[in-house]
Order: C-alpha cells, then sequence, then structure tokens
C-alpha cells in the first residue's frame, strides 16, 4: 500500500504530547523509509517545514503510527493541505480518546471536496470521495492533475480493493451492481412522513434501513446528497387539525419537529435536505404546467387537475400491475369527472377553510403523488440513483410518481427503487388505519432506542418483520452482550489507563488476521444487498479475542496486548457506527438497559438490591433452595444474577415464563 505523508516535523502551530508525536513519527519515516523530500516548487510547504515521505507498508486499522491527540494537528494539515493542486484524492480516520471536534473547518480544503465525518464517539473520519478509505493523512501524488475530475485513477482505485455493492431493484425485480451516475456521487430519495401525528415503528423500519443504505455507502466512500421530505399538507393532516381545533400548517410542523426527535432518538443521521411541500408549490405548479402541456394531464370544473394514466403506457412497469387492474382507492378518490378511475389528483381545489394556494387553475393544493416528484427533481434533478420506502408505496405512490415524473420530463429515471418490507403484528401490516401500531415514543417508554434500532435491523430489510415484546427483549439482550458481556466498557476502562510507549511496533499477526476478516465478513454481507444481521455478527470473534485479553492468564501475557485491544476495539467500533449502533458512552447505553430492564420488571433497583441480599442471607444458611427461588422470581421479571468472588451482581435478560417454574 502506497502511503505520502505530509508531516510538519518542525511540529510549528503544535502544542503537548500531539507536536512531540507527529514528530517521532516524522523520525522514524526517516530512519526506516525512504528520505523525505522537500516540495519546494509548493511556497506553502516550504514556508511550514512540511516533509513528504513515502511509504511502502500495510497499516493496521489503529496502528500506532497514526495516533495524534491534537485537533490542533488536523487543522495545520487540512490547511497545508490546500495548497498542493495534485491533492486529488486524501483520505484519513485519525483516532481521539476525547470528543468535540464537531467545529473543524474544511473550507481551506474545498477544492479536495472531501466528505466530512464527525462520530459523536470520538473518531473523525474523512474521506475520499472517491471511495477510498484508509487509515493515515496521506495524498496520492503521482496522480496526474487530469485525474481530478474523478478523484483517484483507475490504478489506485483497484488497490483500494473497494466492494461492490448488489442492491434489489424492485423495477427489476432483481439484485443489481451499484453503480452510480457520477463516480463517487450518489443521489437518494426517500419518501417520508405524513406529518399528523406521532411516527409509528413501521415507520422507524423505513428511515433506519435507508439511514443504514445512507452510512454503508458513506462507509464506501460516497458522497451521497440524501433527500427525506415531510408532507406537511394533505387530507389527513386537514382532518386531524380540524379534529384537534388546530391550524393544519401548525399541527403539521409540531409532528415534523417531534418526528425529528424520534429519528435523533434512534440515532439515525439527519438526510442531507428534508424538504416541505409547502416550501415547493411553484415547483408542483411548474411541474403540473410541463405535465399539461405534454398532454399527459386533464383539468375537470371547479380547477381540479387529473393525470391520465391511459397516456402513458409504461404505466404499472414498477408494480407489475395491468392497468386493468388498478382500482380508485389509497388517497385516490371516486371521481365520475375522472376519464379512468386509476386517475390520480396533481392539483385539488380548496375547499371551504382549507388552506389554499394560487394557482393557474384557481386556489388550492397539491395531490399527494406530485410533491414528491417536483421536490426530488428540485434537489436531485429528473435523474439520480436511489429512490426509496416502503413496500406499501410501490402502488400507488411511486407509480404515479414514474408516470408524472416521465409526463414532465422525457428523461427522467431513477436508476434503482428499493423497498423494505412491513413491520407486521400477528400477520397483519402495522398501519395507523387499522390502529395495530405502536409510536415509536410507546416503544422508547421501555425500550432503549438502539435496542429497538437493533431489533428493526435484525431481520433483512425487504422480509417482514414481526412485532412482538419478545423479539425486543432479544435485542435488548443482544445490545447489552455487544456493550458489556464481551466488554467494550472493559475494553474502554482498560485502555483508558494505556500510555502507548512506541509507535513503530505494528500489531501482531493474528489480531491483523482477525481484522482483516472482520472487515471482509462485514463487507461481504452489507454489499450483498444489505444482509445487516449478519454483519453484525462480524462482530462476535473480535469480542471475543479482547475477553480473552484482557481476562485470562494467557491474554494478560500477550505481546502488544494493549495495541492489540486497541486495534480490536476501533474496529468494533467502526462496523458499530456504520450500523447506527455506536453511542458516546458505553457506561451510559449499559445504565440505561439497566433503568429500562427495571421499568418492565416494575420493580426498583433497592428492591433487587434487597432481594439480592435476601439470596445471600439463604445461602449462607445453606437454604438453597429458597436460594434459587428468589433467582427464579427475579428471572422471571428479567434480572438475571451474577455470582463471582466479589458478590453478587445483577444484569437484564430475557425474561422467563412463569409457567416454566415451580414456586415454592
Amino acid at each position: 500500500m502506497h502511503f505520502i505523508f505530509y508531516v510538519d516535523k518542525s511540529g510549528r502551530g503544535f502544542t503537548g504530547s500531539g507536536s512531540q508525536r507527529l514528530t517521532t513519527v516524522a523520525d522514524s519515516f526517516q530512519k526506516h523509509l525512504a528520505p523525505p523530500y522537500m516540495p519546494s516548487a509548493h511556497p506553502i510547504y516550504a514556508a511550514r517545514n512540511i516533509y513528504i515521505h513515502t511509504v511502502e507498508m500495510n497499516l493496521g486499522a489503529s496502528h500506532p503510527l497514526l495516533r495524534v491527540k491534537s485537533i490542533a494537528i488536523i487543522r495545520h494539515l487540512l490547511h497545508s493541505f490546500s495548497g498542493n493542486p495534485r491533492a486529488t484524492a486524501f483520505w484519513t480516520s485519525f483516532s481521539f480518546r476525547t470528543s468535540g471536534f464537531r467545529s473543524l473547518e474544511t473550507s481551506s480544503t474545498s477544492h479536495l471536496r472531501p466528505i466530512l465525518k464527525l462520530r459523536t464517539h470520538g473518531f473523525l473520519g474523512i474521506k475520499s470521495r472517491a471511495g477510498m478509505k484508509n487509515r493515515g493523512f496521506c495524498v496520492d501524488s503521482r496522480l496526474e492533475s487530469s485525474s481530478a475530475g474523478s478523484g483517484v485513477s483507475g490504478e489506485n482505485n483497484k488497490k483500494t480493493g473497494q466492494t461492490d455493492l448488489y442492491i434489489f431493484n424492485t423495477m427489476s425485480k432483481k439484485k443489481e451492481l451499484f453503480k452510480p451516475r457520477e463516480p463517487g456521487k450518489v443521489g437518494m430519495y426517500v419518501c417520508g412522513v405524513t406529518a399528523y401525528d406521532y411516527s409509528h415503528i413501521g415507520h422507524a423500519r423505513v428511515y433506519v434501513t435507508f439511514d443504514i443504505l445512507y452510512r454503508y455507502l458513506q462507509h464506501l466512500g460516497y458522497e451521497v446528497k440524501y433527500i427525506r421530505n415531510f408532507t406537511d399538507i394533505d387530507d389527513k393532516i386537514i382532518a386531524r387539525a380540524n379534529d384537534l381545533g388546530e391550524n393544519p400548517l401548525s399541527l403539521s410542523n409540531r409532528f415534523c419537529k417531534e418526528f425529528q426527535v424520534d429519528m435523533a432518538e434512534l440515532n439515525c443521521v439527519p438526510p442531507s435536505v428534508e424538504p416541505r411541500v409547502t416550501d415547493h408549490i411553484d415547483q408542483i405548479i411548474e411541474m403540473i404546467q410541463q405535465i399539461l402541456r405534454n398532454g399527459y394531464a386533464y383539468v375537470v370544473e371547479n380547477g381540479d387537475v387529473y393525470f391520465s394514466v391511459d397516456k402513458y403506457p409504461k404505466y404499472g412497469s414498477l408494480s407489475g400491475r395491468k392497468l386493468d387492474d388498478n382500482r380508485a382507492g389509497e388517497r385516490i378518490a371516486v371521481d365520475s369527472r375522472k376519464k379512468n378511475p386509476a386517475d390520480f389528483a396533481l392539483w385539488k381545489s380548496a375547499k371551504p377553510s382549507e388552506p389554499f394556494w394560487d394557482s393557474p387553475w384557481g386556489p388550492g393544493r397539491p395531490g399527494w403523488h406530485i410533491e414528491c416528484s417536483a421536490m426530488s427533481a428540485a434537489h436531485l434533478g429528473y435523474c439520480f440513483d436511489i429512490h426509496g420506502g416502503g413496500v406499501d408505496l410501490i402502488f400507488p405512490h411511486h407509480e404515479n410518481e414514474i408516470a408524472q415524473s416521465c409526463a414532465a420530463c422525457n428523461d427522467s429515471h431513477i436508476h434503482y427503487w428499493i423497498h423494505n418490507g412491513f413491520v407486521t403484528v400477528a400477520a397483519e401490516k402495522m398501519s395507523k388505519s387499522l390502529g395495530n401500531f405502536f409510536t415509536i415514543r410507546e416503544v422508547l417508554e421501555s425500550y432503549h432506542p438502539l435496542a429497538l434500532r437493533l431489533f428493526l435491523s435484525g431481520t433483512h430489510y425487504r422480509s417482514q418483520l414481526n412485532y412482538s415484546k419478545s423479539q425486543l427483549e432479544n435485542a435488548s439482550e443482544r445490545l447489552f452482550y455487544i456493550y458489556q458481556l464481551q466488554t467494550l466498557k472493559d475494553c474502554e476502562e482498560c485502555l483508558s489507563g494505556h500510555v502507548r510507549q512506541s509507535i513503530v511496533q505494528p500489531i501482531p499477526n493474528d489480531i491483523q488476521d482477525c481484522i482483516n476478516r472482520i472487515q471482509n465478513a462485514f463487507a461481504s454481507s452489507m454489499s450483498n444487498d444489505l444482509h445487516i444481521a449478519m454483519a453484525l455478527d462480524a462482530v462476535s470473534e473480535p469480542l471475543k479475542i479482547m475477553n480473552d485479553i484482557m481476562f485470562t492468564r494467557q491474554g494478560r501475557k500477550k505481546k502488544l496486548r494493549m495495541e492489540s485491544l486497541d486495534a480490536l476495539e476501533v474496529k468494533i467500533r467502526d462496523i458499530l457506527s456504520d450500523l447506527g449502533l455506536l453511542s458516546p458512552s458505553y457506561s451510559e447505553v449499559l445504565l440505561q438497559l439497566k433503568s429500562k430492564a427495571l421499568k418492565r420488571a416494575g420493580i426498583t433497583e433497592d428492591e433487587v438490591l434487597q432481594t439480592i441480599k435476601e439470596r445471600a442471607d439463604a445461602r449462607a444458611a445453606k437454604n438453597y433452595s429458597e436460594s434459587d427461588r428468589i433467582r427464579r422470581k427475579l428471572a422471571v421479571l428479567g434480572i438475571a444474577l451474577m455470582d463471582d468472588p466479589s458478590g453478587t451482581t445483577w444484569r437484564p435478560t430475557i425474561p422467563l415464563e412463569e409457567e416454566e417454574h415451580v414456586t415454592s
């Protein structure tokens, strides 16, 4: 692997240990690698005494050479790169033990067009727009200036070993190799909520699924423009507002904000843009006018405008439905003025006391389907890479979107249509109309947000997911297992007191091999149509190895023990972060998991501790049947007791069924 490091050996502009550490890095390169080269052609480097080092080596995920502890270093290096016209590809992932680097400025490197990824747990990652990601701050100056447009040469792209992503395309009904329209960039539009109530976990599954896709595309190095809209004016919004005696736009604005709170709880990264219908009325009217000019729509009395499905021969290409099978319903009102019952409204004339906007056809508001066509075109153009949503949107919503977008622009084309499966309750789709839904808020009263996220992503995204408390209990158990029982928390505590004595020794081969296996398993699972559950399984092996290193006699004697732990923890952090399952604090998650378990059990921690004392007294009196009864009683509530030489502690567990036990 070829790296070129830019290092300020003088340490000017750096402070404390960061300066000393970076100077040591430069010294080690001089001793073991090619001599530095001073690019006198670039005054910015000459002024700052920047040395360039060519490095031929394979650095591990958290190789000590790459450790720095000062944000000033990163700022300085970013600024230094701004003067290099040949710096067409660069990538970095410095590992920090502190957080708070949200204010990092990259304006001085705008010609490099980096993707800045700030992780709240303390990792700072900057990925190249061409898709490469590696460890170290590097620029391959061998790239010719002619390659600046693509970001990375073909030769270099092969060296990165970037995994091909295969994704199921609803349009073709098969998995396809993902190839963005523009190399290194992805445009993605996901249909958002109609904001008239709190969102339920069926909604949560949609946006967790596409959040993971968003994260993974960024993991692969793509610059992603992710659009997720709000429908903030609609029949349902108006009806709910009338029931509550509230202004419809005020109500929808309130629930847009509540939705954003829910998404933040579920650790979903905010999209690039969250457009609202009411902010795009002009674009919607313009698109309807174009559809009318092209002969695909008609105006009826009182100013309603309808799309004529008979005019679009390809109607049904996404859903596979024949035109004769289509019927009115699902927001398509039965109306004798329609030429075909399947024709759908582009513009609805205003009714008394409803919000309205002026249009060439009179006052009114948009139909449901035209909103997304207009907003996606406004932010991504008529041709973009991914359009997504729940499987219930395939027909009629997405089918109608295709028809009206193509009617407005003959070249309109979305390359990949991606849909996730339903969340069901007792084999029925969860929906507000059926009244069988659980809001995100309701579920989070009893379960940790990351446990709900893990539950939602634990079944392949295209399969139906049956909601049950037992499945949520399983997800909570697994989350606790990841964070403590094989113990990220213990690893964090172990590493917190570690002072690295040398920064030139690589990690052991067996640890590097493990990291390679993890990465390969994660990449192969995620790139095979987002098999998220299989990707998460990849962390099992390194967690076990970390436990062995920390707690077994042989592990404590392992050479480069701390470096091995550090490298494994970094890789697990990366995977959990890419899946949206990483918290800023391990301890906080564990405390919250225990708190939620106590709430579900209907018991306080003081009561648990008192029960533990009663059990200890029973054991001391050799009353083992009473001791077992107490243990079983707590186990039925979802509280597991753990005995060790220092005493008895408790943790959350999956509640046992009472009928499985004989009580005394």
